[in-house]
């Protein structure tokens, strides 16, 4: 009997999660379908927020009880979600972007000081936090281990006049002495490509998790599921990838001579998944014409004007994209572009990259089209936010108050 009752508490329970920095939802989407259900989320962006109010109007499964707040994170205090299981979020990339001004810590649109203080105002169960790989660049890095290091002890905090560098010396000689008996988290990070879970994009991010000590959760992150090297072995070996794709023998591109050196290397019998690729992910996409919109398909518009130039000559259709991404003065052209099979090449539509991003096809995206594919490109692969968070949500489960 207490076996029975202590299942069906598990089955009864929500696990609560706020998530900061929503942008299109791609996290917030992956941490539900993982099993978080009363979740708020914060934005803002006000185009943004608007699309997730769409999703919700529009009875998009998870996104039904949304709690959506739009507002500026620095001006919050976050005393009212003391009670949470998961704090998620991706503080703004563009400090630490390699293709920004890549001013860290001294750009002001620098946010992770926020997420810590929501760390500590919450005291959440667990966390999870997303960027840029470029966050681990060497310019970097002795910021980004001072950042890991408020994570793990989010109450201690710097004093007015305190430089930065001796706030982490500080944090240091507590993590070494093992005498701090406050509330801390245990913290890993690692760089995860979402191409090696099965979304269609090579797309590298650092993801943060943190679990409160005093839980006792164990946490480690997801093995890869998918690989290139499978993906090769179909392609080149059985052949299977371009039948499966009806391909005909005569329309077949030759294999390409770097491929060709490491064939015999492969195993051919592999137990994992093959990397997804553009052609995977929107073969079956309806064609429309440049300047025309899908009546069919909701945000697929294909807009005209891409062009290529060195070192920007878009996505080929049988290997995962480029990063998406969201651009600073309007949509980037290489990482946004597809390659067709006849040479061509055009941008992606909005649907097209939110299928790349493993966003739902009834997901719906509000604004211009700029605006829209600044949503995606800012946004988590759904599948990869899933796969980081599943985890976390079948230990909270499981785990007693």
């Amino acid at each position: 009997m207490r076996t029975s009752l202590a299942v069906k508490d598990v089955i009864k329970r929500k696990l609560r999660a706020l998530e900061l920095c929503v942008g299109a939802g791609g996290l917030a989407l992956g941490t539900a379908r993982a099993g978080f259900k009363d979740i708020t989320v914060i934005d803002v962006h006000g185009p943004t927020c608007q699309t997730l109010r769409r999703n919700k109007l529009g009875n998009v499964a998870h996104v039904h009880d949304w709690n959506i707040i739009e507002d500026d994170i620095s001006e919050l205090q976050f005393s009212n979600y003391t009670e949470i299981d998961l704090l998620s979020g991706g503080p703004p990339c563009q400090p630490f972007s390699q293709a920004g001004k890549r001013i860290g810590r001294s750009d002001e649109r620098e946010m992770f000081p926020h997420f810590i203080r929501a760390v500590r105002e919450c005291n959440p169960k667990t966390f999870i936090i997303e960027n840029v790989k470029g966050l681990r660049h060497r310019s970097f890095l002795n910021y980004f281990n001072y950042i890991v290091l408020q994570l793990n002890f989010p109450h201690i905090q710097r004093r007015k006049g305190e430089k930065w560098t001796e706030h982490r010396a500080k944090l240091e000689r507590f993590m070494t002495s093992g005498k701090y008996d406050g509330v801390r988290y245990n913290v890993v990070w690692q760089v995860l490509n979402a191409a090696d879970y099965g979304v269609a994009q090579r797309r590298e991010r650092v993801f943060i998790v943190g679990v409160r000590a005093d839980l006792g959760i164990e946490y480690s992150f997801p093995l890869v599921t998918h690989t290139h090297e499978a993906l090769l072995v179909g392609q080149w070996v059985t052949g299977d990838y371009w039948e499966h794709h009806s391909i005909p023998k005569c329309q077949i591109p030759e294999c390409p001579d770097l491929v060709r050196k490491i064939l015999s290397k492969l195993n051919k019998e592999r137990s994992e998944n093959a990397w997804k690729t553009v052609r995977d992910a929107i073969g079956d996409l309806p064609n429309v014409g440049l300047g025309h919109t899908s009546h069919k398909v909701l945000n697929h518009f294909l807009n005209p004007g891409a062009r290529a130039y060195k070192g920007h000559d878009g996505s080929t259709m049988d290997a995962p994209a480029k990063t998406i991404k969201a651009g600073h003065h309007g949509v980037p052209g290489g990482e946004n572009m597809v390659r067709l099979d006849n040479g061509t090449i055009r941008y992606f539509s909005v649907r097209e990259c939110a299928r790349l991003q493993a966003f739902p096809d009834d997901w719906v995206f509000d604004g211009s089209w700029c605006a829209c594919m600044r949503q995606i490109g800012n946004a988590v692969p759904v599948t990869l936010g899933e796969v980081v968070a599943a985890p976390l949500a079948k230990a909270l489960l499981i785990k007693p108050d």
